[in-house]
């Protein structure tokens, strides 16, 4: 089981919408070695709620299934990559 990136964002913010190209890009860069998935939290409340999700953007990487790291706010394209790099 790859690992996952997982996106907690709003169409409402900002920031989310900040990091969707860069998330793309990682995306198409790490294919095969890890997911990166997008939660709409309007949309799926009890999965937010079910991660503490507070703030967002919100960016959760999960490893054999368990929440292994986190990160909250737009980060820079160099951070997420480092932070999938840890994982895969």
């Amino acid at each position: 089981q790859e690992p996952a990136l997982v996106d907690f964002w709003a169409p409402w913010c900002g920031p989310c919408l900040s990091i969707g190209p860069s998330l793309e890009k990682l995306a198409e860069q790490f294919q095969g070695k890890v997911k990166i998935v997008k939660v709409n939290v309007d949309e799926n409340p009890e999965v937010s709620a079910r991660y503490g999700v507070r703030s967002i953007p919100y960016l959760v990487m999960f490893k054999d299934g368990k929440a292994a790291d986190s990160v909250i706010g737009a980060q820079p394209p160099q951070n997420l990559q480092k932070l999938i790099e840890k994982f895969i």
